[in-house]
């Protein structure tokens, strides 16, 4: 069974001003491309604030709960709210920036603010960490990009000692 842990990270989500849009794409994604995975999936949710402290804590209790991808959509953006990335770099073992480059790049031609995105992608412990933009529309083609590197790596790390948290 493969833990996937799905984070939403939007002040206005959680604060209820408008509906998370963004872990949904992120599942019905994985639904799409796990439905075949060997075992299934199992989706653990969250929705925090644009606060480094909870975005940190939130990740860090999906690792505990087993979860060996994380998915982490919103605040990847330029403006001061947008803290992510600098949430996120602090507790990867390794940083693998080739997600975050092929990302930007695959959506250059549709989108070409996709540059303004400042993803962290990157190995702790056990568990893969991808942080994608918010926009609904995003999340399915910044995976798409990544996708057939994505078993390869939790393969890779499958033996990596778990992270401790």
């Amino acid at each position: 069974m493969l833990r996937v842990g799905i984070l939403t990270v939007s002040d206005r989500a959680t604060a209820g001003v408008y509906e998370d849009r963004g872990g949904p794409a992120v599942r019905d994604f994985c639904e799409a491309n796990l439905a075949d995975h060997a075992g299934g999936w199992e989706p653990h949710s969250r929705v925090v604030p644009d606060e480094p402290p909870q975005i940190r804590e939130a990740v860090l209790d999906l690792i505990n709960e087993g979860c060996r991808l994380i998915i982490a959509t919103g605040g990847t953006g330029p403006t001061a709210r947008d803290v992510t990335p600098e949430a996120i770099l602090p507790l990867l073992d390794k940083e693998l920036p080739g997600f975050a480059e092929k990302m930007r790049a695959d959506a250059w031609d549709e989108v070409p603010t996709a540059i303004l995105a400042r993803q962290a992608c990157g190995v702790r412990g056990n568990a893969l960490i991808l942080t994608l933009p918010g926009s609904p529309k995003a999340i399915p083609q910044c995976l798409g990009a990544v996708w057939g590197a994505v078993p390869h790596c939790l393969k890779l790390i499958a033996d990596n000692r778990p992270a401790d948290v």
